[in-house]
């Protein structure tokens, strides 16, 4: 990672080599904090925007009153915060945005409550998450043998760091068998989602992705996909995916923040498709690159200019 200037931590743009956290940090030892990711893209008309800002934001808010963590500010000023990280590192042609919230220093029993919530945000320059040649022609993926936990066992609609853990593990085992990416299935067995991308799969010219009743993470870049892909006249169906369907898709592709549209030629070493990045995924990405650099009619709505 590029070292850049500045941090914003606690209200504050602060020198990157000053935003440090104790070692008797509660969430680092428990893994109890809530974060986002947010990408800002440059714009085709000039100067750069971040996409869907509100909404990631809002989400963030949400995962903290899963947590029960009261952020200390208002969503406005992590707005401009956002905004002003972005013109003090000079990242106006693009950059991945990192808010955090978490719970510092103080008591250190599990149930601590009375510990100051800290709020940091962090950017820096980050290409395709899974790679130029992965969103071009697909990327190899396997069948996790660690599986998505229950709602139950963990909230699924929040962005929790220590849920993650399960992802890490799956990632790892996939990158170490020689796969770009791991699917996790849920408890039950039919497929929920990337180790941290949204899941959809083609078939017949119908789209089908896990429903968001399912242990999956509420995916603003998934929403925006299903968005794009019905604005298109394209059926797209919330359902449970078995394993084997998946096995059998014409195209298979992922959505996120980080990864954006990424399609998958590969599964558990069985080709999907015609096994590169197909046409549905393709036309979808092309859109997607559109709305996101501000050539779309709805794109000033999702944008915010930094």
């Amino acid at each position: 990672m590029e070292k850049l200037k500045s941090i914003w931590l606690n209200g504050e743009i602060i020198p990157w080599d000053k935003a440090q956290v104790h070692v008797m940090t509660h969430s680092l030892h428990y893994g109890y904090a809530a974060f986002e990711g947010i990408r800002c893209y440059a714009q085709t008309g000039g100067g750069a925007a971040i996409y869907r800002l509100n909404d990631h934001l809002d989400r963030l808010f949400d995962t903290a009153h899963i947590l029960q963590l009261e952020i200390p500010y208002q969503s406005e000023a992590l707005v401009k915060a956002c905004c002003q990280l972005v013109r003090d590192n000079d990242l106006l042609d693009g950059c991945y945005l990192r808010p955090l919230v978490y719970m510092g220093e103080g008591e250190m029993g599990i149930a601590a409550i009375d510990n100051r919530i800290e709020v940091g945000i962090m950017a820096w320059r980050w290409g395709a998450y899974l790679g130029e040649e992965g969103q071009s022609k697909g990327i190899r993926t396997m069948v996790s043998s660690y599986r998505r936990s229950r709602s139950d066992s963990l909230p699924a609609k929040g962005k929790i760091t220590g849920q993650y853990v399960g992802s890490i593990l799956a990632k790892r085992e996939a990158m170490r068998n020689g796969f770009q990416e791991a699917i996790l299935l849920d408890a039950q067995g039919y497929a929920a989602e990337g180790t941290g991308e949204n899941l959809f799969m083609v078939k017949d010219g119908r789209v089908r992705t896990p429903g968001i009743g399912q242990a999956i993470l509420a995916g603003i870049t998934r929403d925006t996909a299903i968005r794009l892909l019905k604005d298109d006249g394209i059926t797209v169906e919330e359902s449970q995916i078995s394993r084997d369907e998946l096995y059998c898709a014409d195209e298979i592709f992922l959505t996120g923040t980080a990864a954006e549209i990424t399609p998958v030629r590969e599964l558990d070493h069985r080709t999907i498709g015609a096994g590169s990045c197909g046409d549905i995924t393709a036309k979808l990405q092309a859109t997607f690159r559109k709305e996101t650099r501000g050539e779309l009619p709805r794109s000033r709505e999702l944008l915010t200019p930094v």
